[in-house]
């Protein structure tokens, strides 16, 4: 029972924070489109963050997990700060690298990412972005580490209002193009500046330990692909919509998938909790049951949550978009489950970190990732931006199917007949949600609500024995 309240208690939580983070920018999409003259500027500043990921991807080189599963190797205080210093020195030194790459390369990246080289001044931006964004991450990692949740709270609070107090102001000058990218930068600025302040006692010179770095890059160096491989499932389409179909059409995509991607919301409540749960408990005896069920527990939810999203994407965008916005909606469900599935292969991958086969960890991305890109080449001329979220959903699905094969035969994954008619209920779902009542809220509601009993019917052991612990507490 402690094990599953520490689990719950982080991922509530970092839902919460999560969602403060989150919310904000939800709150302001609809309100931003609106003081946007076109779509074509939300389209540069969503290729914009596509840039400022792959680089921060670049640079942190997968040292932020190498630094988290370092940390739990020992009780040693000393330890742990020689850990995170020497993390944070070899970060700067990679961040600055990447920074200037960036700079020298500018012209070619803008007309890569923004199909125009007259906007090579916003790749410089995006380069200090990088620089910032890399190592906020290593800076702010002790907070979570050390399971500090009331400052997570507050920062994630604190951040997305202060990069629209400083973007709306310049939006309503006429600073279209600058205003959301210049907003984000400067409160991450601030926000890194806050957890200097918080954490410099674990990054100091002194602590830099050389004999760390090995370890510390045999974790990260093969697990470093993957960021690279999600960049690609998160950004490939966006580039190729961009260059195919135009910055009109990558700022419809984006607003179909902003909305879409509300499942993120569920996702950092998993990723800010899971580290510390997956890492403090891998020495247990029963520890691949527990990672199973855990893994078929969220997968069930994921479905059900998935399938109200289906049913209310058209609804939602009509009531909060207007014009060629609206038509975000089609991929927005896509886009939702595929952060959820993504959620589902690091619950399961992260048995890799743990067994330290990390090797094993890129391998299995790629698969997907080259089948997203091949499905974009034939889906997006075909179906438009439907295709690219139809190719990023499979994606991820492909990835997923390989992950578990590879795993139960590590005999690190079991799964039980039940989460396998969990998913064929999802898959007919959704098929017939595309085929027939996309746009009937009401029949894809009520199927939704029969798809949830269903799974409750196929998980009443737990929900009968979490009900009955919820009963005997209150008693």
């Amino acid at each position: 029972m402690k094990k599953g309240k520490l689990f719950i208690e982080n991922f509530l939580v970092y839902g919460v924070g999560g969602v403060i983070s989150k919310i904000v920018p939800f709150i302001m999409l609809p309100i931003v489109t609106r003081l946007m003259p076109d779509s074509t500027y939300i389209g540069i500043n969503d290729m914009l963050s596509t840039v400022l990921q792959f680089g921060t991807a670049i640079a942190t080189l997968g040292m932020y997990d190498a630094m988290f599963r370092m940390f739990f190797e020992g009780s040693d205080e000393k330890f742990k700060k020689n850990v995170c210093s020497t993390t944070l020195l070899f970060t700067i030194g990679s961040s600055l690298i990447i920074f200037c790459l960036m700079i020298f390369m500018r012209n070619y990246i803008a007309r890569l990412f923004l199909d125009n080289r007259q906007y090579s001044y916003l790749i410089v931006l995006a380069a200090v972005a990088t620089l910032i964004g890399s190592t906020n991450g290593i800076i702010s990692a002790p907070t979570r580490m050390q399971n500090q949740r009331k400052i997570f709270l507050f920062t994630n609070t604190v951040s997305p209002i202060l990069a629209y107090m400083i973007s709306i102001p310049m939006i309503l000058k006429g600073y279209f193009v600058i205003a959301l990218p210049l907003g984000t930068l400067i409160s991450s600025i601030i926000i890194e500046i806050i957890f200097g302040i918080l954490n410099y006692r674990w990054f100091l010179p002194r602590y830099f330990d050389i004999k760390l770095l090995k370890p510390l890059l045999y974790i990260a160096v093969p697990t470093a692909p993957c960021f690279l491989v999600y960049w690609i499932f998160g950004s490939c389409d966006k580039v190729m919509i961009t260059n195919m179909l135009g910055l009109d059409a990558a700022g419809i995509y984006s607003v179909g998938g902003k909305l879409g991607q509300m499942s993120q919301l569920i996702y950092m409540a998993f990723a800010g909790g899971w580290n510390y749960f997956a890492f403090s408990t891998m020495h247990d005896n029963n520890q691949v049951k527990e990672r199973s069920l855990i893994f078929e527990y969220l997968g069930t939810i994921a479905f059900a949550v998935g399938a109200f999203m289906c049913a209310w994407s058209h609804s939602l965008f009509k009531l909060l978009f207007v014009g060629d916005y609206v038509q975000g909606y089609i991929v927005a469900p896509y886009l939702f489950l595929a952060p959820l599935l993504q959620m589902l292969y690091q619950v399961a991958g992260n048995q890799f970190l743990i067994v330290k086969k990390t090797l094993l960890v890129p391998l299995i991305l790629a698969v997907g990732a080259i089948s997203n890109i091949v499905l974009n080449y034939i889906l997006i001329p075909a179906m438009g931006i439907e295709g690219a979220a139809i190719a990023t959903l499979i994606g991820y699905v492909i990835t997923n199917i390989t992950n578990c094969f590879v795993l139960i035969k590590m005999k690190l994954l079991a799964i039980s007949n039940r989460f396998f008619c969990a998913i064929l209920l999802m898959v007919i779902y959704f098929v017939g949600w595309r085929s027939f009542y996309k746009d009937n809220t009401l029949i894809a509601l009520i199927l939704a609500v029969g798809m949830a009993v269903l799974y409750g019917l196929l998980y009443r052991t737990e929900l009968i024995a979490g009900y009955n612990i919820i009963k005997q507490k209150r008693g």
